[in-house]
């Protein structure tokens, strides 16, 4: 059986592929999420209004190849580092991928992303939903962590998916209640914080971000196999990501800057392009994965600190600069309820995957 590869992920990832409006259009009808304004249920705020050129230089300081992307293991730090997910887990443990694909060059420590397996399957959730409610100094979110006008691939990874060979991943994907309250204004810390292991921020398509880390403190994104809008569930069945999936970089603008979703902190996440449609490098961010520019926010054009989406690893977040509201609940020991059968890479007591 012929596996089934990110074909379509260098334009995705890499370029533009038609105006912001056009794309807009095609992923939903796409609601601003300004305060105050709610989404029916299953009606999709993904992703916001964007701002086009302003606050993005023309050219970032580089370019990162999707055929040759740095290998984000070992950059696991205990300090805000750019490049490295400061991690409040400094210990791992086996888990995740049971073998490197022929997408790892590991001897030169990288990975193609337009190369890489991914999980068949073409699955929708009807029940989908992403709410977001200004109320008062808050901004309140409630989903089911499934993808709104997304796809997911098929979970438990059947024997007969080519992905199986380098990833058993057998859990299941299951509708969850997410709620989170995060300032409306947001503010920087003191000091940054650590991320944990779980869900670090939610997108605008109502799917949990992880960090970039998979079980084994290794590079998830390059590691692990996931489905054709790169998600796949962990033990807990929670469905996540671990960075921004490619189909919401191809309804992104082509030029300027796009919210696409929230860290725990409250900050914003965008995904950034020059005026070429490249996404910056970690060398145009902080340790922690951000800058501050002029973004779209609540509605109006904001200088503030903002999360920026790269190529490269860590990907979406290193670490918070604001305070982060708690984590929600997390299972690293329920394992799995419905397809624990179905492999054993992964086992029944899967963590973050």
């Amino acid at each position: 059986m012929t596996a089934s590869v990110k074909s379509g992920r260098l334009a995705l990832r890499g370029l533009a592929m038609a105006s912001g409006t056009v794309l807009l259009a095609a992923c939903a009808s796409a609601v601003p999420s300004s305060p105050g304004q709610q989404s029916s249920p299953g009606q999709s705020v993904s992703p916001a209004p964007s701002v086009a050129g302003g606050g993005v230089p023309a050219t970032w300081s580089g370019v990162t190849d999707p055929k040759q992307i740095p290998l984000g293991d070992d950059k696991v730090s205990t300090v805000a580092q750019t490049g490295s997910v400061y991690s409040c887990q400094t210990s791992f443990r086996p888990g995740g991928a049971r073998h490197d694909g022929p997408w790892m060059d590991t001897a030169n420590k990288t990975w193609d992303s337009t190369s890489k397996v991914q999980v068949q399957g073409e699955h929708s959730w009807p029940d989908a939903e992403y709410d977001e409610t200004a109320r008062g100094d808050s901004r309140v979110i409630t989903s089911k962590d499934l993808p709104t006008h997304q796809s997911t691939g098929t979970f438990p990874i059947q024997q007969s998916d080519p992905a199986y060979q380098y990833d058993t991943n057998p859990n299941a994907i299951a509708s969850k209640t997410v709620h989170l309250t995060l300032p409306l204004t947001p503010s920087l810390a003191d000091n940054v914080s650590c991320l944990s292991m779980g869900a670090i921020g939610i997108l605008k398509n109502g799917v949990y971000l992880y960090n970039a880390l998979d079980d084994a403190g290794r590079d998830a994104a390059a590691h692990e196999t996931q489905d054709l809008c790169d998600g796949h569930p962990d033990g807990a069945e929670d469905y996540h990501y671990h960075d921004i999936p490619s189909c919401l970089l191809s309804v992104a603008t082509e030029k300027g800057s796009t919210l696409v979703g929230y860290a725990l902190d409250g900050f914003g996440i965008y995904v950034e392009r020059d005026d070429k449609g490249n996404l910056p490098t970690n060398a145009d961010l902080d340790g922690c994965h951000g800058r501050t520019s002029k973004v779209m926010w609540n509605g109006k054009e904001t200088t503030m600190y903002h999360y920026s989406a790269t190529l490269e690893f860590p990907y979406t977040v290193g670490c918070y600069r604001g305070t982060p509201t708690e984590a929600p609940a997390h299972d690293r020991t329920g394992g799995n309820r419905r397809g624990a059968g179905q492999g054993t890479g992964r086992g029944t007591a899967q963590g973050q995957g």
